[in-house]
């Protein structure tokens, strides 16, 4: 996806995305360390992934696509060499001329086709177990419509009023914020970015710098992963992503979870 725009857009893009918050809220609640989510996966210069199993991550397609042969991620502050990327066969990347008109136009509706239509899912098999990390569960069940969520990562950040500039850095301190799913189904879970008087109270959105990074869902004591981020609506942005009324589109786990078997199961 468009490293740049799309990433910003999407969250958008060949990179990731990131958090962005509410512009009654200090910046200092939506701040975490490291070590309250230590599954968290950075991939080489920006986007994230999750610890799924001791030699497991997942992230988004295009998280990995638009770079070269990832050879190391990092978890918990230590690299982690990587085996093999297994790409979903149904990721499609999006045409260079397709972006090009949509950013000449700023009409994103075949662009969006594309990508609703595009399996935005990959895992990374590690060279060696990690020891120091336990892994996230996937959660099951198919009932995502109306859950609150909790994301993180650490990419671009604004305020739902000013949004942020796609030149910002894709790579700073760690976020996380809360948002409700207001669509579910097939490939995609979904949020909108709603104005203070019906938000949440650390409730954000998706910006430019983590795509891949973890939707979860509480259970118990339990944080379980049932998304990861991936794009955002661009004609719902005003041209200025990260605003108030972006709508944010995370890949659906539960709609993946065969494949997801299969591929960790199976032999090289």
């Amino acid at each position: 996806m468009a490293r740049l725009l799309l990433l910003a857009l999407l969250a958008v893009s060949f990179n990731a995305s990131a958090i962005v918050i509410r512009d009654d809220v200090d910046d200092s609640k939506y701040r975490v360390a490291a070590s309250d989510f230590p599954a968290l996966v950075d991939l080489p210069g920006e986007g994230h992934g999750v610890l799924i199993a001791p030699q497991w991550v997942i992230t988004a397609a295009h998280a990995v696509t638009w770079q070269p042969g990832i050879k190391q991620v990092t978890i918990n502050g230590t690299p982690r060499d990587v085996e093999r990327l297994e790409i979903h066969p149904g990721y499609k990347k999006p045409p260079q001329d397709l972006l090009d008109q949509a950013l000449a136009t700023w009409d994103w509706t075949l662009f969006r086709v594309l990508l609703s239509s595009s399996d935005d899912v990959a895992l990374l098999k590690l060279a060696q177990p990690v020891a120091d990390v336990s892994p996230v569960a996937i959660r099951n069940g198919e009932d995502e419509f109306g859950q609150v969520v909790m994301f993180l990562g650490k990419g671009a950040t604004g305020t739902g009023v000013t949004g942020y500039d796609f030149s910002d850095p894709h790579r700073i301190e760690l976020r996380r914020a809360y948002n409700r799913i207001t669509s579910a189904h097939g490939r995609w879970l979904c949020y909108m970015f709603d104005q203070p008087s019906e938000a949440l109270p650390l409730e954000g959105g998706s910006g430019s710098g983590d795509s891949g990074g973890p939707i979860l869902v509480q259970a118990g004591q339990d944080w379980l992963l049932t998304g990861l981020t991936s794009w955002a609506d661009p004609q719902s942005t005003l041209r200025t992503p990260g605003r108030y009324g972006q709508v944010s589109c995370n890949v659906r786990l539960s709609h993946y979870r065969d494949w997801i078997e299969s591929v960790s199961a199976a032999q090289p």
